[in-house]
This record gives C-alpha cells, sequence and structure tokens, in this order.
C-alpha cells in the first residue's frame, strides 16, 4: 500500500497506474462485442475518448463543488497549489455524469449511432471502476470506518488513510463487487442478450455505493441531511432508473394492444 509504486526505479503513483491498466484491459475485452455486434472500431475510439475527458472534468468538478470549504481559493491559481488540486480528489459519481454526457454528445457531434456502444459496452464501466478502486485502496484514499474485525487493514505512513489504526477494506470490498458486476454485465449481454444491461447497472451499482457509503470514512464527500452527496446521487440514479423501465413496460405493454 503506497501512493507510488517503485517499479524499475521509477515512481508511479499507484492510482493512475491501476486506472491505465483498467482502461488497457478494457480495450482488449471490446474486441470481441465491436467483433459481434459489427461496431466500428473508429468510432469507438471516438466515444471513449470523449467519455475519459468527460469524466476527468466531471469528477473534478464535484469535488470540487463538495470541498470547496476546504480549499483555500486564495491560492488557486499558484502553480503548485493548482497542481495539487488538479492533482487529487476526484468523485466517481461526477465522473460518470460528466462521461455520460460528452459521451452522448460525442455520438451527436460525430453523427455516430451510439445506443448500441453503451448497450454492449456498459460492463466496461464498473470494470474500470473497480481497478480504480484497487488504486485508491493502494494509495490509501476512500478509506473505510475504524474496524477490527476480519481483514481489517493498516495503512503505512504516508498514505493517505489514518495510519494510527485498523479500518474497515471498502475498497477492496467495492473493488470486488465491481469486477463481479462486469462480468455479470458482460455476460447478460453477450449470452444471453438481456436488453437492460445499463439499467442493471445504474440499479445495482447504485443500491451498492449507497450501502457502502456508511462504511466509508473519508471526511471530504459532502452530506446533506443525513445522507452524503454520492447516496443522494445513488438513490437519484435507483430511482429514475426503476421510473424509465416501469415506463417502458407501460409502453411496450400498450403497443402490444391491437
Amino acid at each position: 500500500m503506497s501512493i507510488y509504486l517503485n517499479i524499475l526505479e521509477f515512481h508511479i503513483p499507484s492510482y493512475g497506474l491501476m486506472i491505465t491498466l483498467g482502461v488497457i484491459l478494457a480495450n482488449v475485452f471490446a474486441l470481441y462485442p465491436l467483433k459481434k455486434y459489427k461496431l466500428i472500431f473508429d468510432d469507438f475510439l471516438i466515444l471513449e475518448a470523449y467519455t475519459l475527458l468527460g469524466a476527468f472534468i466531471g469528477a473534478k468538478l464535484l469535488y470540487l463543488i463538495i470541498s470547496y470549504r476546504e480549499i483555500d481559493w486564495s491560492r488557486f491559481l499558484e502553480p503548485r497549489y493548482f497542481n495539487y488540486i488538479m492533482s487529487s480528489g476526484f468523485v466517481f459519481y461526477g465522473g460518470l455524469i460528466g462521461g455520460l454526457l460528452c459521451f452522448l454528445f460525442a455520438g451527436k457531434f460525430h453523427h455516430i449511432n451510439s445506443k448500441p456502444y453503451i448497450t454492449h459496452l456498459i460492463y466496461l464501466i464498473p470494470w474500470i471502476h473497480g481497478f480504480g478502486r484497487i488504486g485508491c485502496f493502494l494509495a490509501g484514499c476512500c478509506y473505510g470506518t475504524p474496524y477490527d474485525g476480519p481483514f481489517a487493514v493498516q495503512f503505512p505512513e504516508g498514505s493517505l488513510a489514518p495510519s494510527d489504526t485498523t479500518l474497515f477494506p471498502v475498497q477492496l470490498v467495492e473493488a470486488i463487487c465491481l469486477l463481479i458486476l462486469a462480468i455479470v454485465l458482460a455476460v447478460l449481454d453477450l449470452k444471453k442478450s438481456y436488453p437492460h444491461t445499463i439499467a442493471v447497472y445504474f440499479i445495482v451499482y447504485g443500491i451498492l455505493r449507497f450501502l457502502l457509503e456508511y462504511v466509508r470514512y473519508d471526511a471530504v464527500r459532502g452530506h446533506l441531511l443525513a445522507l452524503s452527496t454520492s447516496q443522494w446521487i445513488s438513490l437519484g440514479f435507483v430511482v429514475g432508473t426503476v421510473c424509465y423501465l416501469i415506463r417502458a413496460a407501460h409502453k411496450q405493454k400498450k403497443d402490444m394492444v391491437p
């Protein structure tokens, strides 16, 4: 567990390394569904580039919003402080929303039918996210509550997590759940041709994230009333997706009536 990993005498940020590894593997795994569904690889790369850019911007913007009280805005434009703020602190839901918006924009701007890409490749999101959570564990960010039960972890000095107590390994729990979810979504699409993989992802991850927030302990997350920012967004995703499915089922039933 270390913010930086020493590889061939290079100090490589562990979080960035895991995200990069997740993206590389995701692109390899995307080759089969792209071929199976006769999707254009160049269009996939365009959509992916916009999505990753939107994810970065969205994750950073939401972090700045929920942690605005902790940021010294009078120093914001100082090069070293600005670099520190830009290189640390991201919120996944901001990245998810920003990435999806840029994905849709790219489809419209470049005249790409983006729906089949997200339908058949939605599993890549929890896959990359799962690797990101492993990076969180290595760096010590997004850490769990104090805990001394089975699988409790204690972070070393120099990590982002407190080093004076044992903590619940929430990053690894979420990573395992995300990787399992990615596999399930891939099977549903590739083997079962299930049409609502996007809805499954939104609902399952929304519930998972809502529950895991109760064992998160890092302070800079934002709260409103009794829930964290991520719990409110999780509720929005779950409720919105369920409403969409009910409406879609009602419309399908209505269309079937002669």
